[in-house]
């Protein structure tokens, strides 16, 4: 592999983290990895700083500082509100070769993803995508370690990149919790020049459309059907209805066009971490697993008693998952009548 623009000698002891942002207000995943940047600085004794990029964001500057950032790089420019990854990445590259940070981060959403690759491009370096865990090798100086879980087998691959920087990776939502924010927190503010002209831009937005679909990451109850319920997500709704969550799925039900794709939990679909997770009818294959790791509760019910989702459950069900559902739907009506 080529050589980076700079090496492990001229970088920062910095973990910088790109900030997405909506209406005002930061992404989640970029709180998430604000959360986590925090705990391994702290740890390593680094600085952690966001990168935030658009127009009129000031008042997000606040909000980076109180959820970890000791350092928010901001560029405010008209041309950079919406999202273009164009403008995004030629700002991006040139502040990041300012700053040498050893270690840049996204989110694994979209914008993440398509920024996050095409830096690493420009800056001749290494990704890791869609990150499970991330870990500094404080031995070998600060090497990081990103944790990607295989596609089968319950393979867990271990990736570094020791001789170029920054060390990228991105994180999909879900993964990491979140810390206590800190409001009131103060930090410092470096301003970005800059130098973008609307003659020079080969694509244009004519059209912006936000889709408001579920988000699984939210729900603190999580009901997910598997290959033996049938399609009858029709019963998961209404037990997830009366436990106040979300309806997920693994990927066969989906796969067959029985429920929507951004309702696939799993290495290939959302990463969760609900209170409660039932899982009905679903084997266990680890790609599932992975979505549903960090669940404070699961619950699984499957006929086969030696399925695999038993060993990471924490409570079992040995049934027909037709069965006990609607038996459980009835029993939570009759108590909410009683009550």
């Amino acid at each position: 592999m080529a050589a980076s623009l700079y090496g492990p000698d001229e970088a920062q002891p910095a973990l910088w983290v790109y900030l997405e942002h909506e209406e005002g207000v930061l992404e989640r995943v970029s709180l998430e990895l604000l959360s986590k940047s925090r705990a391994l600085a702290d740890a390593a004794g680094w600085r952690v700083a966001g990168l935030l990029l658009g127009h009129a964001v000031d008042p997000l500057v606040e909000q980076a500082f109180a959820w970890g950032a000791d350092e928010v790089w901001v560029a405010d420019h008209p041309l950079l509100e919406p999202f273009r990854v164009e403008t995004h990445t030629a700002v991006a590259f040139q502040a990041i070769l300012q700053g040498r940070p050893s270690v840049f981060l996204c989110g694994a959403t979209p914008n993440g993803r398509d920024l996050a690759g095409r830096l690493a491009v420009r800056l001749r370096t290494g990704l890791t995508a869609d990150c499970t865990d991330l870990r500094l090798d404080l031995e070998q100086g600060g090497v990081l370690i990103g944790e990607v879980t295989g596609f089968g087998g319950g393979i867990v691959a271990l990736i570094t990149m020791p001789r170029h920087r920054p060390q990228m990776a991105t994180v999909r939502p879900g993964v990491f919790p979140l810390s206590s924010p800190q409001p009131g927190r103060t930090g410092v503010v470096i301003p970005l020049e800059v130098n973008l002209r609307p003659e020079e831009l080969r694509t244009r937005v004519v059209e912006r459309v936000v889709g408001r679909g579920v988000d699984l990451t939210q729900a603190p109850v999580l009901v997910v059907g598997g290959r033996g319920i049938h399609g009858r997500f029709d019963l998961l709704q209404e037990l997830a209805a009366l436990l106040g969550g979300e309806v997920g799925a693994t990927r066969p039900p989906v796969d067959e066009g029985l429920i929507g794709r951004e309702r696939q939990v799993g290495q290939t679909g959302v990463v969760c971490r609900p209170k409660v997770a039932i899982v009905c009818g679903a084997s266990g294959a680890f790609q599932f697993v992975v979505g549903i790791q960090n669940a404070g509760t699961v619950i699984a019910v499957n006929t086969d008693p030696e399925a695999p989702i038993f060993e990471f459950a924490d409570y079992g069900v040995v049934g027909d998952a037709l069965q006990v559902i609607p038996a459980l739907i009835e029993a939570l009506r009759a108590e909410r009548v009683a009550v």
